[in-house]
């Protein structure tokens, strides 16, 4: 977290509407481990990251989709035998994460 904070401020300042992405749960092997964070603006600017690229644009959209209803939500990513890579961790397992508004 302390690697967006200082971005976190100016997007507040600038009235930039936040929601915060971090993840609460890892499965098997990730490239984040818990605790990782993203923040995702409306205006689509990105700081941090949840997986290391493999999901950042998916948790991008549902952001979009928390802060346009004010509703938190938990999303899981991961790779199962129904499932395409393109949603999925290359590294084989599944991470959840809670996505909530931050400012806005």
């Amino acid at each position: 977290m302390r690697d967006i904070v200082e971005t976190l401020a100016q997007w507040r300042d600038e009235g930039e509407r936040v929601a915060l992405a971090t993840v609460i749960k890892v499965d098997g092997s990730a490239p984040r481990s818990e605790g990782a964070k993203m923040a995702v603006t409306r205006s689509g600017k990105i700081a941090g990251s949840v997986s290391g690229g493999c999901v950042e644009a998916a948790v991008a959209e549902e952001a979009f989709a928390v802060l346009d209803t004010g509703q938190p939500k938990i999303v899981r990513y991961g790779i199962n035998r129904d499932m395409t890579w393109d949603l999925g961790l290359s590294c084989g397992g599944a991470i959840e994460v809670f996505i909530e508004p931050l400012y806005g």
